[in-house]
């Protein structure tokens, strides 16, 4: 006996996806910068040193003096002279007032003014220790320094940032099917 099968054949459909990724590029420039020294001020004073040497002594003790000081040293000394004469007068008068009282007043004041008194003999160093004087004051340095803080300027770039979104493509890649066939199939029974 004939009997009539039915034949179904599917295919399934199938969804092809196509998937782009997003694209970021981020980019950061280098911020500008400048720094700037400026110089330290430097000021510097000096007070020059000082020497004095005062040789005065010195030049009296070998005889080299000035003709105020020579004039003034005569002058003493003259004075001096002037009052010892007049006390070795006035001695010696007093002394012949008194020639009763014995001794030999004219004779022994005959003796004293005929002879120079002996000179005195003395060994020394010309000029003498210490005779030349000298001070000295050092020179001073005052140093000041002020110093300057750098300038620093600084500018911040911003950030360069390109973006892309990602995108998902949908298509059919195969569409589905269904056939369907009759046939006719002997059966024994």
């Amino acid at each position: 006996m004939r009997i009539p099968q039915i034949r179904l054949e599917s295919t399934k459909a199938q969804i092809g996806l196509k998937t782009i990724n997003a694209v970021n590029n981020i980019k950061q420039p280098k911020a500008d910068l400048s720094i700037e020294q400026p110089k330290a001020e430097l000021t510097i004073r000096t007070t020059p040193s000082k020497l004095t040497i005062d040789q005065t002594q010195a030049r009296a003790d070998v005889d080299l003096k000035s003709v105020v000081k020579r004039m003034e040293e005569f002058s003493q000394k003259g004075y001096q002279d002037l009052l010892a004469g007049i006390a070795r007068r006035a001695q010696q008068g007093i002394e012949l007032m008194k020639i009763e009282n014995g001794g030999n007043p004219i004779a022994t004041q005959a003796k004293q003014n005929s002879q120079k008194p002996m000179k005195e003999f003395g060994l020394g160093f010309i000029p003498s220790h210490g005779s030349v004087k000298i001070s000295y004051e050092p020179a001073r340095v005052d140093i000041e320094v002020a110093p300057n803080k750098p300038k620093i300027h600084v500018n911040v770039n911003k950030p360069i940032m390109e973006y892309e979104p990602g995108k998902v493509e949908v298509s059919l890649k195969q569409k589905n099917e269904l056939n369907i066939d009759f046939e006719m199939i002997d059966i024994k029974a």
